[in-house]
């Protein structure tokens, strides 16, 4: 069969190509809100109505996505039906993510661009992503493939995640920051990603090779009411989608905003600092996403689960009882990450079970329904993903709001501001953002803290009684439905 055939290449060549993907994946969704704070000064209407149109732009996903799952499900060409959607998806990305960090419109006239710009990322995105994690069924059909492919994709994923972890906030804050400005800066980190999003995704359009047996099946109909019948009548999909939502919001709440303002609120205004904090919290996944095929050889997922909510729960509340109680000092900067790497060693670990969780209910969907359904069924996992970012922007807009945190950046952006139009110097920012910085109270990073402890921690603690309680595709339960569709083909 092709994917065995093939199999060595493809486990190289499908991952590489989400390694770009996923850089613009993080700058755009993790640190475009940061990029509006620091650059614009805005009124508290103007942060609702941004984040009212990003988490409205999720809603349409929920349309949007399936959608075009379906179409994916249904395109018929000499390429096959993933890789036309995987060019397009990540050209028009490319152009619309750099547009987004580029233009430099104030007040509300930037608020309608905002708006505009982030529905059009939604589609755009939406295009490669179902894509790209939709070809995975057809590389594997066993356990241990899908295991292998999930596990070094979302490795790879991680491995651009953290280069552009590290790279925005070191080019984009502080004494480092390119052009001495924030705007500059953002904008031409933004063309940089543009232009390696569409390299590296070019290792899986031209290099991979799927099982193209789907090729030979008519086309099915494109229809919303086959989207909902499709995600309606497959129980374990709806329950895993619910619980894949929930422990989303809990991973990305640090990421998402609430943990680098914290960082330059708690220890000072350097890009340095957060890049640090962001690339050993991710540094642990690393070891993870390489042996996880290994480890779930030896311990079921539920198992696994467990251990590590014992363990994230643990460093919660050390990151929190630090956070509250040691003076300012470095000493503290890495308590506090190093917590946070075990803490997201955990929720990664999650996250790798939800994943493959979710592609294991095409096979339940076939079992049950007669139909695989594959596209469908791989466009919830992006819809949920993007629909959590979402809610972590409105939980973080609420925050800031709450804390009065945009009291303090749009002192921030007023400075950035300045030295972009040349009114100051670099070293006259800093100075100033250092004493702005200095007046952030106990109540305000406080605040943020317990945030960015508490909430992540009881939605991974739910997320795992749910998963525990109502997903029944175990190990066990889904070696049997693949025997038993097996011996249906024969």
């Amino acid at each position: 069969m092709a994917n065995n055939k093939y199999l060595k290449k493809n486990l190289w060549f499908f991952p590489l190509g989400t390694v770009g993907r996923d850089m613009l994946y993080q700058l755009f969704t993790n640190y475009i809100l940061l990029y509006v704070l620091f650059t614009r000064q805005l009124t508290a209407a103007q942060l609702m109505a941004i984040t009212v149109s990003m988490v409205l732009a999720r809603i349409f996903d929920a349309v949007n996505d399936p959608i075009m799952g379906n179409i994916i499900e249904r395109t018929r060409t000499k390429w096959g039906k993933y890789k036309p959607w995987l060019l397009i998806g990540i050209i028009t990305t490319s152009i619309v993510v750099y547009l987004a960090f580029s233009v430099r419109l104030q007040g509300w006239a930037f608020v309608v661009f905002f708006a505009v710009i982030y529905f059009l990322y939604s589609i755009t995105y939406t295009m490669h992503d179902i894509a790209y994690w939709g070809m995975v069924p057809s590389l594997g059909s066993d356990g241990h493939s899908r295991d292998q492919f999930t596990s070094r994709a979302t490795l790879f994923a991680g491995i651009g995640a953290t280069i552009a972890g590290i790279l925005i906030p070191m080019f984009t804050t502080g004494s480092m920051t390119i052009g001495g400005n924030a705007q500059v800066a953002y904008s031409t980190v933004a063309l940089a990603f543009s232009i390696l999003g569409p390299i590296f995704l070019l290792f899986t359009i031209v290099g991979v090779k799927e099982d193209r047996s789907y090729m030979t099946e008519k086309a099915p109909k494109v229809s919303l009411n086959k989207i909902i019948t499709t995600i309606k009548n497959n129980d374990q999909l709806i329950w895993v989608s619910i619980i894949f939502l929930i422990q989303q919001i809990g991973l990305n709440l640090i990421l998402g905003g609430i943990g680098s303002t914290y960082i330059y609120f708690t220890f000072g205004y350097e890009g340095g600092l957060y890049s640090t904090f962001s690339t050993i919290g991710v540094l642990a996944t690393a070891f993870l996403m390489v042996f996880y095929p290994a480890i779930s050889q030896k311990i079921n997922r539920k198992t696994l689960m467990k251990y590590m909510l014992i363990m994230s729960l643990t460093f919660y509340t050390i990151l929190l009882i630090s956070g509250l109680f040691l003076p300012n000092t470095m000493l503290k900067f890495w308590i506090v990450t190093i917590s946070y790497m075990f803490t997201n060693l955990g929720q990664y670990s999650y996250y790798l079970i939800m994943m493959i969780s979710i592609i294991n209910t095409v096979e339940y969907n076939e079992y049950k329904n007669g139909n695989r359904d594959e596209a469908i069924i791989a466009s919830l996992r992006p819809f949920l993903t993007k629909f959590s970012s979402a809610i972590v922007v409105m939980l973080t807009s609420l925050s800031y709001l709450m804390f009065g945190i945009t009291n303090i950046t749009n002192q921030i952006s007023s400075f950035e501001q300045q030295t972009n139009l040349g009114f100051i110097s670099e070293a006259e920012k800093l100075s100033s953002i250092k004493s702005v910085l200095s007046g952030v109270n106990r109540f305000q990073s406080a605040g943020l803290l317990f945030v960015m402890c508490l909430l992540p921690a009881v939605l991974m603690a739910l997320s795992y009684f749910l998963y525990k309680k109502h997903y029944i595709l175990d190990e066990v339960e889904y070696e049997r439905i693949v025997k038993e569709l097996e011996r249906g083909k024969v």
